[in-house]
Formats: C-alpha cells, sequence, structure tokens
C-alpha cells in the first residue's frame, strides 16, 4: 500500500476500526476515508453504491459489524444475523463493482463449530454445530468470507478475509449487558471497587477457557496481511495461540482493578463454548505475530478506562 492510497475503513468508531486507524496513521497513512453511519448507512445499498462511486477507494478495511457479548447475540439474534449480512453483501459487492485494489473483511473466530478440535485450524470451518447463543452472528460471518472467497474465484478480485480470536482495548463497549466478558468484568470490578461492595459474581463456571488480544496488535497484524496476503482464497486465523481460563481472567481482572472482595461464579449462567483457541501457525509463517501479553494489555486498557470514567 502506498501512503497515498485512498484508504476507506468501514467502522472507524468501533474497537478494531479505531485501533486501525491509529495504526494507519502511525505507519505513515494519511489519505483514510472515515464516514459514520449517518453519512453513510452501510445496510442500505443505494447509499454504500453511491458512496463508493464518489469516492473510489483503492483499499477497503471491512471492521464495521453489530457486535455484542454472549447475552446481546443471544437477545437480538435477527438483528445480528439481518445487519451483520447487509454490510458484508453491500460493501463487498460495491467493491467489487467500483474497482477496490484490496479489500480484507474482518470474521470473528465463533465462525468455526462448537465443538471444534483444538486448536482451531482454518479448514476446521463448516465441519460441526455452531455455538447456539451466537450462530446468526456466526452465520452472517460466514457468509461474508465466503463472498470474499466466491469473489476472488469468479472475478480474480484480491479480497481476503481474517478471523481475529476474542479482542479487547482502547474503545471496547463496556455496557454491562451487551459486551464482551472481558470489558464487562473490567467494569464490574471497577465499580464494586468504588462501591466497596464484597462480592463480583462473574456468569458461568468459570472454566471456559478463552483467547484474547489486544487490539492494537490486531490492527498492526490486519495491515501485515494488506501488505502481504494476496490473491487467496483462503481466509486466515490472526490471534495470540495463548488462552486462558474465565476464572484466572478474572483474577487478573481483580488484581490489576484493585477489587479486594470475592469471585462469585453463577453456573445457571450459559458458558458458551467451552474452549476456542486458535491455529495461528499459518500466520507466524507468514512472518508476523502479537507482541502485547494480557496482563500488559489489560492494565493500558484500565488505564484508559478511568481516563474515559473522569472524563464523563
Amino acid at each position: 500500500m502506498d501512503t497515498q492510497a485512498k484508504i476507506y475503513v468501514a467502522g472507524h468508531r468501533g474497537l478494531v476500526g479505531s485501533a486501525l486507524v491509529r495504526a494507519l496513521q502511525s505507519q505513515g497513512y494519511g489519505n483514510l476515508l472515515l464516514r459514520t453511519r449517518d453519512q453513510v448507512d452501510l445496510l442500505n445499498q443505494v447509499a454504500v453504491a453511491d458512496f463508493f462511486a464518489a469516492e473510489k477507494p483503492d483499499y477497503v478495511f471491512l471492521a464495521a459489524a453489530k457486535v455484542g457479548g454472549v447475552q446481546a447475540n443471544n437477545t437480538y439474534r435477527a438483528e445480528f444475523l439481518y445487519e451483520n449480512l447487509m454490510i458484508a453483501a453491500n460493501v463487498i459487492h460495491s467493491a467489487y463493482q467500483h474497482d477496490v485494489s484490496k479489500l480484507l473483511f474482518l470474521g470473528s473466530s465463533c465462525i468455526y463449530p462448537k465443538l471444534c478440535p483444538q486448536p482451531i485450524r482454518e479448514q476446521d470451518l463448516l465441519t460441526g454445530f455452531l455455538e447456539p447463543t451466537n450462530e446468526p452472528y456466526a452465520i452472517a460471518k460466514i457468509a461474508g468470507l465466503k463472498l470474499c472467497e466466491n469473489y476472488h474465484r469468479q472475478y480474480g478480485v484480491n479480497f481476503i478475509a481474517a478471523m481475529p480470536t476474542n479482542l479487547y482495548g482502547i474503545n471496547d463497549n463496556f455496557d454491562l449487558a451487551n459486551s464482551h466478558v472481558l470489558p464487562a468484568l473490567m467494569r464490574k470490578f471497577h465499580e464494586a471497587k468504588q462501591r466497596g461492595e464484597s462480592t463480583v459474581t462473574v456468569w458461568g463456571t468459570g472454566t471456559p477457557l478463552r483467547e484474547f488480544m489486544y487490539v492494537d496488535d490486531l490492527a498492526d497484524g490486519l495491515i501485515f496481511l494488506m501488505r502481504h496476503y494476496d490473491h487467496t482464497a483462503d481466509f486466515i486465523n490472526i490471534g495470540t495461540g495463548e488462552e486462558v481460563s474465565i476464572q484466572d481472567l478474572a483474577l487478573l481482572l481483580k488484581e490489576l482493578v484493585g477489587f479486594q472482595g470475592d469471585l462469585v461464579f453463577d453456573g445457571s449462567k450459559p458458558d458458551g463454548t467451552p474452549r476456542k483457541l486458535m491455529d495461528v501457525s499459518r500466520l507466524h509463517q507468514l512472518g508476523w505475530q502479537a507482541k502485547t501479553d494480557l496482563r500488559t494489555g489489560i492494565a493500558e486498557t484500565y488505564r484508559w478506562f478511568q481516563q474515559q470514567h473522569r472524563d464523563a
């Protein structure tokens, strides 16, 4: 990518999109196309087509999505399916129609079967049943990567897809009803500490294993893929290759936030997938790997969260 190339970051205000903007700007890319939903509604095919026709971006990072944790995915099932399908279809098709040089679509590790062999390889896709609580979101993301694959096969376009593991970091969603496990627990511990509470309740048994990646590492990895991963019908995993139990994650958050009370695990709440570790050997073979360990990433995120809390 030439530093003067016109780069469209779809979803630039979200967790991944904002990290991409920070990373691109820090690496000298100044010609960024950034549009809010009010400016370009990605659910509207005509609006998306008009935007691509007018701006003609050279590169597209498709990071826009409707996202949330277990509760949000299970509650707003129709919205998660419809909105993510429409975003993927509208942007990918317009990118093809308007001769985008390269597009990178962001999926999610939840696309893989619930009881997938570990670590999860790219070829494990569609070999078993999905986790029921996030099946609509997963199906939409599978459709997006299959669009990239088949537009490449039929038209020869350079559309690639990356499947990131669980993410966290600056600009995360800390809403207790709709966020993912790490930011939700961070906020729970922070508010319990402020109120002097004696316990914090964690959903589930604490036994599931999860992989977490600092979002600034992901952004660096995505730019690496945009530069070095070309003309392939195969998507690629992106993660750390390391996992932690929800219980150990909660204990680490408790320590870093400084909460002095006890943990209570509510086994009546769903655990979700029991284990979800990405096989990132293909990415490592290309020459890239994550740099930020979990303790460092959580500490950076909590410093940002505290600043936002003070500002609010």
